[in-house]
């Protein structure tokens, strides 16, 4: 048997994980990642099992290292440093995730229709991702963030509220990160259109928004894939920036973020409280980088070719 019949009797499933088994930097951060979340969404159980509270203050236990009671010792507070990480990353995840997959979706729909139907709405879509682009994006994540919610009408006891707080981040960075995923989608629908299936779609009278959603969309689903996980890292730098900033994630609730900013200030008394932090969104945003090369090549069907 030939390598190319191999490869052509070969499932999609079985010829994918075969190709991402090759990238062992991407299995690692995969493996990385999957538990780093299964910690953090256990975070409430893990803390009730080891009986700790981890927004309970207690100024006689500051700065306490390493023990069998606290695992990474106190912060500055005597709070469990263990479960601050988790909770903290359970944010950064949260907002990660949700903002990429917020930014996929808005991309998707505007790259979509701009490269099937063209003309006017192609041009007026993508100036204003064009625009978008062009915005200095941290300054006008803090302009947006710095927004007070209560003088846009919201109720005092939800603008204040911590679920708010971490709603309104996950929509700002979703709302300025998807120019990346509507280009990439427009240029492969441009591609897509002129393929004999689209074609064939159109011949049969599908409707242009069944050719759109059922025809094209799902073949850009692996870019769609490599971008958006891509993007995860950078959207996890974003909120830890405006957490550090005062303008994420506030306090009592934890976020790597705003962990460095309670730190900043310790540095030469207590350095791990602001190495602990950044180094999981270090290794956090490299891991979703690297997955991301990975997928790339193992969602290409041309990266058999190379070997």
């Amino acid at each position: 048997m030939t390598v190319g019949t191999a490869i052509a009797t070969t499932s999609p499933r079985r010829l994918f994980w075969s190709r991402l088994a090759r990238h062992r930097l991407a299995l690692l951060s995969l493996a990385f990642l999957a538990v780093l979340l299964a910690l953090s969404l256990a975070a409430p159980l893990i803390a009730d099992l080891r009986g700790v509270d981890p927004a309970q203050t207690d100024l006689f236990s500051r700065f306490e290292p390493p023990s069998a009671t606290h695992w990474l010792g106190t912060d500055e507070l005597g709070r469990d440093l263990f479960q601050r990480l988790l909770d903290g990353g359970r944010v950064s995840l949260l907002v990660g995730l949700s903002g990429a997959l917020l930014s996929a979706v808005i991309g998707a729909l505007i790259g979509v229709v701009a490269g099937y139907l063209g003309g006017r709405l192609d041009s007026l879509l993508m100036r204003l991702t064009d625009g978008v682009i062009a915005l200095p994006l941290l300054p006008l994540l803090i302009v947006l963030a710095a927004v007070d919610p209560s003088k846009l009408g919201v109720p005092a006891e939800i603008a204040q509220s911590e679920t708010f707080s971490l709603y309104r981040i996950v929509v700002i960075v979703g709302l300025t990160g998807w120019t990346t995923v509507a280009r990439l989608v427009r240029a492969e629908t441009l591609s897509l259109k002129a393929r004999d299936f689209t074609r064939a779609a159109q011949a049969l009278g599908a409707r242009p928004g069944r050719i759109m959603f059922r025809h094209i969309l799902p073949n850009t689903a692996g870019s769609l894939v490599v971008a958006t996980t891509l993007s995860i890292g950078s959207l996890i730098l974003l909120e830890s920036t405006l957490s550090f900033l005062g303008l994420g994630t506030q306090p009592p609730a934890a976020s790597w973020g705003n962990m460095l900013t309670g730190a900043q200030e310790l540095l030469q008394q207590a350095p791990v409280l602001a190495l602990l932090p950044g180094l999981l969104i270090f290794l956090t945003v490299m891991a979703f980088n690297f997955l991301g090369d990975g997928l790339q090549d193992a969602l290409d069907p041309r990266s058999e070719r190379r070997q």
